[in-house]
């Protein structure tokens, strides 16, 4: 993968910045260990670092990211958030899905604050809202606060949905398909959103997504994975400079970047 590795300066000794999710000797079977899902998965995700996981249905993305949410137990293997290894749901993991979720009856500043309201109580709640205030201007949102969920776009709804995840301040930001819903158009702006919202908080994300596009744009890494077992087969780094235009779509070196991963992939599909 010479062909597109990116190129260092040799005098760039900068420290990298701290690990924030750590991933070693990454398993999970099912039926009996008849089937393994995942074998010999190892991840770190550093401080304001963007990765993203592509691969083929079944490969094992959502396994992966459902066991990085404590939302299921890996078989063997470490996993450790924030140097505490994760046995469950916790406070300091944001995850967002492929459906904004809004409750209806409530309006957008009510939902932003609803998971401290559910974990902590409406006290704490009342407390967040001006962090919610913020984050709502941050994403555009600050004349529709007050607006039910109805009266929003699906790409207004998914903006909502990041506040609801960043009010909590996570340590780690899941992201599962969140903008697979929305036509290309809305969902090219929502990843330039996306981007500059991970930018300006410094947030550590990780996504899963079956648009190379999508990956190549956003990530600092790409995870390269294969079904039968779910491993990663290559890591990729992306050096593309930021922020991100979506001008760079229509460069030659993204079109290597797509291209290579594309090429793993469909040494699968014939293998």
């Amino acid at each position: 993968m010479s062909a597109v590795q990116p190129l260092r300066d040799p005098g760039d000794l900068r420290v990298p910045a701290r690990p924030v999710y750590e991933i070693s000797g990454l398993s999970k079977t099912y039926a009996r260990n008849r089937l393994v899902a995942l074998e010999g998965v190892e991840l770190t995700l550093r401080k304001g670092e963007f990765v993203s996981v592509v691969g083929s249905s079944g490969c094992g993305k959502s396994t992966l990211l459902k066991i990085m949410a404590g939302l299921s137990p890996p078989t063997t293997g470490r996993v450790v958030l924030e140097g505490r290894p994760v046995m469950g749901p916790r406070d300091d993991i944001g995850m967002m899905f492929q459906q904004a979720t809004l409750l209806p009856w409530k309006t957008t500043l009510e939902n932003v604050v609803l998971p401290i309201g559910i974990r902590q109580g409406r006290a704490a709640a009342n407390s967040a809202r001006p962090r919610a205030k913020a984050l709502l201007e941050l994403v555009g949102l600050k004349d529709f606060a007050d607006v039910y969920p109805g009266e929003l776009s699906g790409g207004m709804a998914q903006r909502a949905s990041i506040c609801r995840m960043l009010v909590t301040e996570p340590a780690v930001l899941l992201l599962d398909e969140p903008f697979s819903a929305l036509d290309e158009l809305t969902r090219d702006f929502m990843n330039m959103e996306l981007q500059r919202i991970c930018a300006e908080t410094n947030a550590s994300a990780f996504l899963v997504t079956h648009s190379l596009a999508e990956a190549v744009i956003l990530s600092d890494r790409i995870l390269v994975m294969r079904a039968r077992p779910g491993r990663v087969v290559e890591e990729v780094t992306i050096d593309l400079p930021r922020p991100r235009t979506l001008e760079m779509i229509n460069t030659a070196e993204f079109g290597r970047y797509v291209g290579h991963i594309r090429d793993l992939l469909g040494r699968e599909a014939v293998q």
